[in-house]
C-alpha cells in the first residue's frame, strides 16, 4: 500500500514530521496570543478603563474576541488530537490542524494590530493610532501573506 498513513511508510512519515512541525509553531503562537489575552483580560480593572469613550471600549472587545478566538483556534488542535488520538486520522488533523493555525494567525493579527491601535490612540492621539496600526497591518500582510504566496510562486517557476 503505496498510499498509506502508517507511521512507517514514506506517507505517514511525512505526515508525522508535519504534525511535529505544526506543534512545534502552535506553540510559538500560542505563548504570544496567551499573553496578549492575558493583558486584555486585566485591562477593564485597571482605573484608566473607566476613562475610555465608547468607542474605544467597542474596540477593546473587538481585541479582546479577536485575542481569545485566536487563542481557541490556535489550541484546537492538540484538543483535536487528544480526541483522535490512534483513531487513523492523521491526515484530516494535519490538514485541519494547518486551516485553524491559518485563520488563528490571522485573528492574531488583528487583535495586535487592534492592540496597538489602542494603545496608540490613548497614548498619542486618534491620528496616530490610524497610522502605527496600520503600519503594523500592512507588516503582517506582507511577513504572513505576500512573502509566503511570493515564494511559492518563485518556486512553482
Amino acid at each position: 500500500m503505496s498510499g498509506s498513513t502508517a507511521p512507517g511508510t514514506p506517507r505517514g512519515a511525512l505526515l508525522d514530521r508535519n504534525w511535529n512541525e505544526l506543534l512545534q509553531e502552535l506553540r510559538v503562537a500560542q505563548t504570544g496570543v496567551q499573553i496578549l489575552t492575558a493583558f486584555l483580560l486585566t485591562v477593564p480593572f485597571s482605573a484608566a478603563f473607566e476613562t475610555l469613550t465608547h468607542e474605544r471600549r467597542i474596540v477593546y472587545v473587538g481585541v479582546l474576541v479577536s485575542a481569545m478566538t485566536s487563542m481557541l483556534l490556535l489550541m484546537t488542535p492538540v484538543a483535536l488530537h487528544r480526541r483522535l488520538f490512534h483513531r487513523g486520522e492523521r491526515p484530516w488533523l494535519v490538514a485541519a490542524a494547518n486551516r485553524l493555525s491559518l485563520v488563528g494567525l490571522g485573528l492574531l493579527a488583528v487583535a495586535n494590530v487592534g492592540a496597538a491601535w489602542l494603545v496608540v490612540d490613548v497614548v498619542l492621539g486618534t491620528a496616530e493610532a490610524f497610522v502605527v496600526a496600520g503600519l503594523m497591518g500592512l507588516l503582517a500582510l506582507v511577513l504572513w501573506w505576500a512573502m509566503p504566496m511570493l515564494t511559492r510562486r518563485s518556486h512553482r517557476e
